[in-house]
Order: structure tokens, then sequence, then C-alpha cells
């Protein structure tokens, strides 16, 4: 008889907090692998497993790749990596970002989803972005449970309103009731037959779309997309997203793998690299203003002056443009609200502005 052994919960923003009163009220001969992704920079040590051992009954660690899933115990993703499942084991992935994230949290139930069908428990927890919203409809489309933290009580409210949203959800609770749950539903059978692993159909393009994470050859040297070609392009790569439609909910993944869940995603991820962007533009302005400030110094020394001239031209317009860049940067588009000059911007001596809203 199958049962629902396998927990995947998947946090951003809040969740810290949340998983740790999770963790403490888990029973503890809960017969059940529990699987987190915590959003984290990827250059920054993760302290969570020990946090969560700490909080409550059940050890809790970052896997190795390859290592033997086991029962009543608690797997962290580690850092830079994805954590994802096969059958028996469990498998850690650089490969390409998704949300803008790695470890993201599709990646672990998509897979869950794909390796264990209907044994699946999905939980979203508090966050900030919509990263969990289509790894929970992964597992619902392969018989899993989804379970939602009660927007009103997370820290941010916005990952589970997503998933609410977009999701047929099974559950929605307070975080108080969602590890009773667990409990309750890891001695319930699935009421599905074939659930065994390799025994439950799998949607062919959720197969598809985990090569692609993968960046399978076959599929990356092949002719057959994901959805279709939208007008937006991959703000990671530049490549063209494709738009993925499931009932209301529209996402994007490029060919090389990276995804995102909605066209906010998108937009979000587009303004962190415009930012960088224009960044790049205003030192290379500055340079090229310094530039051609030796140049003319360098000509009036050697008597061309309609070469200085020339050059003094293309230094204040470097100027120029890298004060309305600047007013851009730091949100006061009004020339009347700034109190610095160009000649402040060259030397470093940036003076305080008032920042519109």
């Amino acid at each position: 008889m199958a049962t629902h052994d396998i927990a995947v919960i998947g946090a951003s923003a809040g969740g810290v907090e949340a998983l740790i009163r999770l963790a403490g009220d888990l029973q503890q001969d809960l017969p059940m692998a529990v699987f987190t992704v915590v959003h984290y920079p990827e250059e920054t040590p993760s302290v969570l497993p020990r946090l969560l051992s700490r909080a409550g009954p059940l050890g809790a660690k970052s896997p190795r790749d390859g290592e033997l899933i086991e029962l009543g115990r608690i797997y962290v993703a580690a850092p830079g990596s994805h954590l994802q499942v096969e059958e028996e084991r469990i498998i850690l992935r650089r490969g390409p970002k998704e949300n803008h994230r790695r470890p993201a949290i599709d990646p672990l139930f998509r897979t869950a989803a794909l390796a264990y069908g209907p044994r699946v428990v999905g939980v979203v927890l508090s966050g900030a972005d919509g990263d969990g919203t289509a790894g929970l409809q992964a597992v619902k489309q392969c018989g899993g449970v989804a379970v939602v933290q009660d927007p009103d009580e997370a820290l941010f409210a916005r990952m589970p309103e997503n998933a609410l949203e977009y999701v047929e959800v099974d559950y929605c609770l307070p975080l108080d009731e969602i590890a009773a749950l667990l409990g309750r539903l890891a001695g319930e059978a699935t009421g599905k037959e074939g659930v065994e692993q390799g025994g439950y159909p799998m949607p062919e393009d959720m197969e598809f779309e985990q090569k692609i994470s993968e960046l399978d050859p076959a599929i990356m040297n092949g002719d057959e997309r994901l959805g279709v070609v939208s007008s937006f392009t991959c703000p990671d790569c530049s490549g063209p997203l494709y738009e993925i439609r499931e009932g209301e909910l529209s996402r994007y993944r490029c060919c090389v793998g990276h995804a995102y869940g909605s066209a906010e995603d998108v937009l979000e991820n587009n303004r962190d690299k415009l930012e960088d962007t224009l960044y790049f533009a205003l030192n290379k302005l500055q340079e090229n203003a310094t530039i051609a400030r030796r140049l003319a110094a360098r000509a009036h020394k050697g008597g061309q002056e309609m070469a200085a001239a020339r050059f003094e031209e293309r230094e204040r317009e470097s100027r120029q443009h890298a004060e309305t860049l600047r007013r851009v940067l730091l949100g006061s588009p009004h020339p009347e609200e700034q109190t610095s000059t160009p000649s402040d911007l060259a030397s470093g001596r940036i003076t305080s502005t008032r920042c519109s809203a």
C-alpha cells in the first residue's frame, strides 16, 4: 500500500522562521522524507540544517549528490545547487536558474512529482515571489496533495497567494496545523492505484521540461520547444522565452532552461538587469569623459587647438549623458531636484539628492 511518504516544502522571505516552527511540530517517528528549499544567496553558507535539527525531533542535513533517501529525515537544499529527487535517491544539479534562483523550489517539486506521483505532498510557505506555483501545479498534475500556508498569517503573502490563485489547492492552513496534517497524510494510503515508482502516468510535457532543465543534448540540439515563442527575451541569457500555459497560469522558459513563473517575474528580473546595464553605461560615460579631458589637455599642450576643442566637446557630451543616467539611477528624473553637478560626478564629490518615490 503506497502512502504519502515524500513531502516537499518551499519558502522564501519569512521562510526560515516558518520552517523552524514547522520542524518543531513534526512527530518524532514521521514515516516521511521531508525536502525543503529556502532561497539563499549562492555564496552564503546555509545554517538551516543546524537550526531545524535543534528545533524539532527530526535530524536535518544538506545531502550529498546520489545519497539514498531515508524516511524520518529533513533534507535541506544547499545554496548553489538545485535539490532534486529521483527514484530512491537525491540529485544535486547546478543547472540553469529558475525564477532567478538556485536552489529554486520548482525543480524540487517537479522532480518529486515525476518520481513519486501521488505519494508527494507539496507545501508552499511564506515568500515574496512566485516560485513554487508551477511546482505545486506539477504535484497536483501527478496526483499529489497541494498544501499552502494561510497568506493572512504568512510574513510574506505573495508566494502562498500566487499558489492559491493558480493551483487547485487541497489545504490552506495556518502554519501550526501543517505539521499535524503531514503526520496524518503520512499514515494514509494515497487512494490511487499503480502509484509505485514508475507506475503512474506522468505528463509528457513535464518530462520534456525536466530534460530542458538538465540541458539534455538531445533536446538542446532538436527543434522541439515547450510552449509557444513569446515577445519576451530571457533576462539571464537574452534568448527567446517560450510561454507555457497551464489553465490561467502563464509561465516562461528559454531554450537553455532559465525559467520564470510569470510575466511579473520576467519584469522584475528585467528591472534588475536594466539597473546593472545603466550602471555599466554610467561607468563607461565617466571613463569616456576622463579620457577626453586628458586628450584635450594633451592637445592644448601640443598647440592643437581644434583637436582640443573636439575632445572638450566629447567630454561635455559624456558628462551630460552621465548626469542624466545618474538622475535615473537615483530616482530623481527632474533636474531641479538635483544638488549635484556633472563636475561633482566626475570628481566623485556626489552631494545629497532628494529622491522622488
